[in-house]
């Protein structure tokens, strides 16, 4: 099976700490609540041209929800939540769910194992080119009066006498979809449904993420 097509759970970023091993050594994670994530839809290939699961998490108020989406919630009988998703899974593993079923950390993830997560990252306002682009400052003095933190030139002269596109320049920093890759599964909670996942995240405390099976992992020496 091709790890592209692997359920995945969607979860809130709970914060950081860190767990000791037993030989004493601080291991910095990021704890991830993936509770109560409910399967709104089986997708098949002979109702829908491919196979998926729609998961949702969170709550929401009924207020808040549309009635489109209302009646499609209601048909698999689970409630409202802050967010949903399709994963694109084998029919083997569609056949295991049913609508209005709940997904456990346990079935998807296991100790040890790598994943991708993917969230939005903190929003940073507008920036210049230092901040933004990592690009050096100019030279405190000997003459350089006011042009401390600018970018410096643009461009060229007559020929060709533009900015090229792409120029990295001043700009929004930040609020964009990130995915930070073959991060490893330090310990499952499962009384509780949270990951612990070695390592930063995108996004703030409270943001949504997704995490995934890794689709870069590398596999063990002597694996086929």
């Amino acid at each position: 099976m091709s790890l592209s097509n692997s359920l995945g759970l969607l979860g809130r970023k709970v914060g950081m700490m860190r767990l000791f091993t037993d030989d004493g050594d601080a291991v910095p994670v990021t704890v991830v609540d993936v509770s109560n994530n409910r399967v709104t839809q089986v997708k098949t290939q002979e109702n829908d041209g491919y196979v998926a699961l729609q998961v949702t998490f969170g709550s929401r108020k009924a207020s808040r929800v549309t009635k489109p989406e209302a009646g499609h919630l209601a048909k698999a009988g689970v409630e409202a939540g802050e967010i949903i998703q399709e994963f694109r899974v084998t029919a083997e593993t569609a056949g295991k769910y049913a609508a209005g079923a709940t997904v456990p950390a346990t079935d998807v993830f296991a100790v040890g194992q790598k994943v991708d997560v993917q969230g939005t990252s903190i929003g940073k306002g507008y920036a210049g080119t230092i901040k933004r682009h990592n690009m050096s400052s100019q030279r405190a003095s000997h003459g350089n009066s006011r042009s401390h933190n600018v970018p410096g030139s643009i461009g060229m002269a007559q020929d060709p006498g533009r900015v090229f596109p792409g120029k990295r320049m001043t700009g929004h920093l930040g609020d964009v979809t990130k995915t930070t890759q073959n991060l490893d599964v330090i310990r499952i909670d499962e009384a509780r449904q949270l990951l612990l996942i070695k390592g930063a995240i995108p996004g703030s405390k409270g943001g949504f993420v997704t995490v995934r099976p890794a689709i870069k992992a590398k596999a063990s020496k002597g694996a086929n």
